[in-house]
Order: structure tokens, then sequence, then C-alpha cells
């Protein structure tokens, strides 16, 4: 029998994910962990390496399908436990078919055949780049036709929505054609350059026809393939039920396309089968495509966006044509822009926000702040306030765990986070950038202050790595050095909290019987109404206010 690889499991309460690559094809002979396919789960992108070693009969997963936890993905052939040299009708590791088909299929040899012409020919996918980044803008082109391309050499600079990243290469050979251009967007998985593998492939001597058991077989199952893409997907109803047709109302043209029995669920449950993204060929909309919409909506209402509008349903309303009162200069948003836009949407649809403002007085900070400064080597980073404040907020996690901490409505659970993750938002030229500090718990304000620095130029500079901006347990953005009296941050869920810092000024303070000039400055923290109250906000920020205005405090 041949053998099957099946999805193995994933995780905890993770039952299925979308299949994001398919890393190999039929024919291709694997070995025992090499990778399969990528998948995408709702956490994480993951490889999936085989625990067969064989030869591909037949690749089950498909680019963009939903695959659930023990669904076989690739069929192996039983007779091949590795590459035989002396089997009488080889499979090639470069092809699908064998050499020797039956002459009655001349157009699917056709189709097959033609790649072992070219073996020379390779092509590069750009690669997965990070959790649920699925496209990216091609900045610079590193690369052209006639260029010796070696392994790891870089061919594309791209733009994520987070950062610029250098793709490098995984082929060898000179460079024949490139796909990408620079300003177009490339998904994962597309080519985007092809080049003469310095290892060429000859064709083989055109043989005499010979119809063999395993060419028959394999040209049966690619026909059934071709087939099948135009079936429903497994487990749908092809035919409604006895009087059914009768209820079904008139499918009109450019309708979504689905079985009258799929049709017939999405309206008994109320959902309008039009708004349903089909994940079977040609967009065909199956059974659970239905099912995972609705729990979808009914999550949205859980998380209360039902009460201020989904981001899914709400009716968008068409701009007026501003061009008839006056000139007007339409521009896309970039990456980082459209990402920023869409998050925080979502974070100020789903969390109930609050903010509460304080000042601190930072007379005394201030002043023994420029003094270490002045002592300083002039190459050492300068001790600011965001530094400050980065062990400040450390110090207020570990008082106030709940501000540590991310909620799961849906498990209604909290989960404590025990590590401390500063993450530091930076203004650039081209949006909004988070950059996170770790465990700045086992750092000292000098490594702080120049990690940040860093993190702070990468960032402006476009050259931020990915993991660099992920992982943070609460946010703090400073506007001081622009100006301000207060303002209200969104928290950048699925964080619980976010300190504002605004410009400090010197005011009239009462003391000791008498005004004395104190410089004060205002702080500004929201946070999530659903995990923290207002009582232990106020304590959160007035605990701050306290270190910043007796830092000794810390120590004690």
């Amino acid at each position: 029998m041949d053998k099957e690889f099946k999805l193995p499991e994933l995780g905890e309460n993770i039952e299925s994910a979308k299949v994001a690559g398919v890393l190999v094809k039929e024919g291709d002979s694997v070995e025992i962990d090499q990778v399969l396919i990528e998948i995408e789960t709702d956490k994480a992108t993951i490889e999936v390496p085989s625990t067969i070693k064989g030869i591909v009969k037949k690749v089950l997963a498909k680019n963009g399908e939903d695959v659930k936890v023990g669904q076989a993905i690739i069929v192996f052939d039983s007779a091949d436990s590795g590459i035989k040299e002396d089997a009488p009708a080889e499979v090639s590791p470069a092809s699908s078919v064998p050499t020797a088909v039956d002459s009655a299929q001349p157009e699917v040899v056709k189709e097959v055949v033609a790649p072992l012409q070219s073996g020379g020919l390779v092509e590069m996918v750009l690669p997965e780049l990070g959790e649920n980044i699925s496209d990216a803008l091609v900045a610079v082109v590193l690369v052209k036709p006639g260029d010796i391309l070696e392994k790891d050499q870089a061919v594309l600079e791209i733009e994520t929505d987070k950062a610029t990243i250098e793709v490098p290469s995984t082929i060898e050979g000179v460079v024949k054609e490139v796909m990408a251009k620079v300003g177009e967007k490339v998904k994962v998985g597309d080519v985007i350059v092809k080049a003469e593998s310095s290892v060429s492939v000859k064709p083989e001597k055109k043989a005499d026809v010979v119809q063999s058991p395993v060419a028959a077989e394999t040209v049966t199952d690619v026909k059934t393939l071709a087939v099948d893409e135009s079936k429903p997907v497994k487990g749908e109803k092809e035919k409604a039920e006895p009087g059914e047709i009768d209820k079904q109302p008139p499918i009109k043209k450019g309708s979504a396309p689905a079985a009258p029995s799929v049709r017939r669920i999405a309206r008994e449950i109320g959902v309008d089968i039009n708004e349903v993204s089909g994940s079977g060929p040609g967009g065909r909309i199956s059974m659970d495509d239905v099912k995972a919409y609705s729990k979808k909506l009914h999550e949205q209402v859980k998380l209360g966006i039902g009460a201020v509008g989904s981001m899914v349903n709400i009716k968008k309303e068409s701009l007026p044509d501003f061009s008839k009162y006056g000139g007007i200069d339409v521009q896309p948003m970039n990456n980082i822009r459209a990402k920023t836009a869409d998050h925080l949407s979502y974070a100020w649809s789903v969390i109930p926000h609050v903010t509460q403002h304080d000042k601190a007085d930072i007379t005394e900070l201030e002043e023994v702040r420029k003094k270490i400064n002045s002592r300083l080597d002039k190459s050492a980073a300068k001790l600011t306030v965001t530094t400050i404040l980065v062990k400040v907020l450390e110090a207020a996690l570990k008082k106030f765990p709940q501000f540590n901490s991310s909620i799961d409505l849906e498990k209604h659970e909290i989960i404590y986070k025990k590590y401390f993750n500063i993450g530091i938002a930076v203004d650039t030229d081209f949006g909004l950038i988070v950059p996170v500090l770790k465990n700045v718990n086992n750092k000292t304000l000098t490594e702080l202050s120049a990690e940040l620095n860093t993190l702070a130029e990468k960032a402006r500079i476009k050259k931020i790595a990915l993991e660099d901006l992920q992982g943070a347990n609460m946010t703090i953005t400073n506007l001081g050095g622009i100006g301000g009296t207060s303002f209200t941050p969104i928290v950048n869920s699925p964080e619980v909290a976010i300190l504002g810092v605004s410009r400090g000024t010197f005011e009239p303070v009462y003391k000791d019987n008498s005004f004395v000039p104190k410089l004060m400055m205002p702080l500004s923290l929201s946070y999530d109404h659903r995990i923290i109250d207002g009582a232990d906000a106020a304590r959160f920020l007035r605990f701050i206010c306290e270190i910043l205005e007796e830092p000794l405090r810390i120590i004690l």
C-alpha cells in the first residue's frame, strides 16, 4: 500500500491550518526531516518535516487550502524507501511523470514532459517573511539577467508592513530572467528570479512510446486531478435534498459559487453566502467555509465588536468626488501605514479604552540625568527620559501584574507574563514602528540606552529585523520632544496598556506654604477596561510618578 503522510499535531487547540507553501512535487525524492509544506496557524508559520523517506506519488495539499490535523497531505510510493537505480519505470525527481507514456495521451505528455527539456532552468520563489505576512513591496532589485548568482547572495530588498528585508538567493546559476519589478507587490511563493543552473540536465532521447503500468497510473492521476478541481469540495452534497430545488432561490449570474446544500445551510444560519470567501477551486464555497465565517461573526459579537461595528461587516460609505472642489493628489498607502491603520482600527474596535492622566515632578531627576550625561564619554549612549521610563515601567509591571498580561476572551483566561519586554514607539518618515527592548530586567540603563539607539536607527532606515518588532508586554510612546500637554494613546493589542509621555514644563507647585517652580512631566495611561479597573490604573500611574520623583524607591 502507498504511504500517506498526515498533518501532525500542531499545538494545543489548533485543529487546522492554512497551507502557505508546498515545497515538494510529484516525483520528488524526500528524506526524513525534509520540509514538505509550510502552514500558517493563527499564531505562526510552521514548517512541517517529513517522517517518511521515499518518492512523492501525489500531493494532496494545495496553496491556500485549509488542512486539518490528521488529514493526508502527501502520498508516497510504497515501493520506494529511497531512489532505486534499477527500477524499470523510474519516476524522475525533476518531474511528476515517467519518461515513457501512452501516446494516446498527447496533451498530457506535452504539458508535463516539456520541463525536462529545460532541466537546467531553476526558479526562486519569495520565501516566508514572517507571521501573517503574505506579500511585500519590491524596493530594490539587486540582480539582472546575465549576473552570476550564488546561494545567500542578496537578490531583492522588499518592504513589508514592518521593515525592509534583504531576500537571499536559494539557487545558483546565471540569471536568465528577473520576474520581480521595483514598486510591484510580490506574494509569498511567487517566482521572482529564473536562472540557468550551473548543473545542466540533458534531455533524454526520444524513446518509443510504451504503455507501462506506472505511466498509465500517473497519467490517470493527472487527469483525475484536473477533473477533481471542478467538483465540489469533499464533504459537500452536489444534489439538494428532495424538494429542496423548489425552495432554492434562483441563482443569479455572478453569484457566489456553492452547492445548493451549502446555500441552504447558509440561509438557515443567517449567513449571506455572497460575503463568504471560498477556499475551493475557483473560489468555490464549501460547508466548512460557511461554518468558519459564521464562527468568526459569533466571535466578533463575543469580543464586543458587534456593538461598535465589525471590521468585516461595517458598511463603508463611498467618498465624494473631491476633484469637483479643487485639485487633489491621490497617493497609495505604504505597507506600514496600511498595516498600522488596520491594526489600530481593530484595537480601537475590540478594546474598551480608558485613559488616566497624571503628572510627575522630574525636577531632581533631570538634574541628575544631565550630570550623568556630562560625565559620559562622547561616544557613549546618552541617558534619556525614555530609557529611565523603561526601568520604571519594569518595576511597575512587577508590582501590578495585571498590566503585564493579555486576555483570551474565547477561553475566558488571563495570560500573566513572567518576562519584561518593553516596546518603544518610533516616529519615522514612513510611519510608526515599535521596536521592542527584550528582557529589560536583565539590563542596565547604559545597556538599554545603547540598544534603544541602535533599534531606533534601524527602524528609521528600514533595516530592522522582524523579531525586533515582536513580543512586547507594554509600550511607551513619548511625544515630549515634539510637544503637547496630554493625549490618549491606543492600546497596542494584545497588550493591555500603553504609557504616553508629553513635554515637561515648569509649573508653580504649592509646597511648604509657598509656590515653587517644578518641572512637571504629563503622563497618559490608556488601558483595557476589560481586565484593568480604574482604581488600579490610577495606582499604577501614581506609582510611576512617585518612582520618577524618588528614584531610590526602586532600590528600597
